[in-house]
């Protein structure tokens, strides 16, 4: 049986989502790598996503009711997440929220199904938390429960102090976080792989992590 992560590894290779090299984050870090989840934008790429979420989801012990999509980008992970939980035989409604309140109609922030019982919020990464922090907001605010975050990769490094910002949000709101793969498979990938353009980043890898990176 093939390990799914390493699918969606090799998978974001072929799409350019994650690229080896030379690169500096929103922090100021030089890494060595790069994923930008908003470069799976289109149909065939976004389908073959969602699929990876909803393996990760459900082979992951959190139990929820439905799911919650944060403007924007989590607006269609969710969407799709949602039909391809469905043809595993788990249908769950979605909801996402908009930035600005609609002042006609149903008005509200809030689209889709109304947010009830355990809801996991559905992102690509987590980075500040901001995302995080504002979901859990509106679902406690609905009287709903906040049972869980799901992202496309942990990047497993130090945040603001010593905890990553995917620890920070386990800390503050007690919330288990699926990812669909993590650091740890970024080296499997390296070291696996045969390939002579990627094992020179094994070295780099190690570096960053030994300087940026958690447990």
């Amino acid at each position: 049986m093939t390990d799914f992560r390493q699918d969606f590894l090799q998978f974001a290779l072929r799409q350019n989502v994650l690229k080896f090299g030379e690169f500096t984050t929103k922090a100021g870090r030089q890494s060595p790598y790069f994923f930008n989840a908003g470069l799976f934008n289109d149909g065939a790429s976004t389908l073959q996503l969602a699929r990876f979420y909803a393996q990760a989801i459900a082979d992951s012990p959190v139990q929820f009711d439905m799911l919650f999509g944060p403007a924007y980008k989590g607006i269609i992970l969710a969407a799709a997440t949602a039909m391809m939980l469905a043809e595993r035989g788990i249908n769950v409604p979605f909801a996402y929220n908009r930035k600005e309140a609609k002042d006609h109609g149903e008005g509200g922030t809030l689209v889709g199904a109304p947010l009830q019982g355990r809801v996991l919020i559905i992102d690509d990464v987590i980075s500040a938390g901001t995302s995080v922090r504002e979901s859990v907001q509106l679902i406690r605010q609905a009287g709903a429960t906040a049972a869980g975050v799901a992202i496309a990769l942990d990047r497993m490094e130090k945040g603001t102090g010593e905890l990553s910002a995917v620890q920070e949000v386990q800390q503050q709101y007690g919330l288990p976080v699926v990812a669909i793969a993590n650091l740890l498979d970024l080296f499997a990938l390296l070291e696996q792989s045969g390939s002579a353009e990627l094992a020179q980043f094994v070295e780099p890898m190690r570096a960053y992590r030994a300087r940026y990176g958690v447990a």
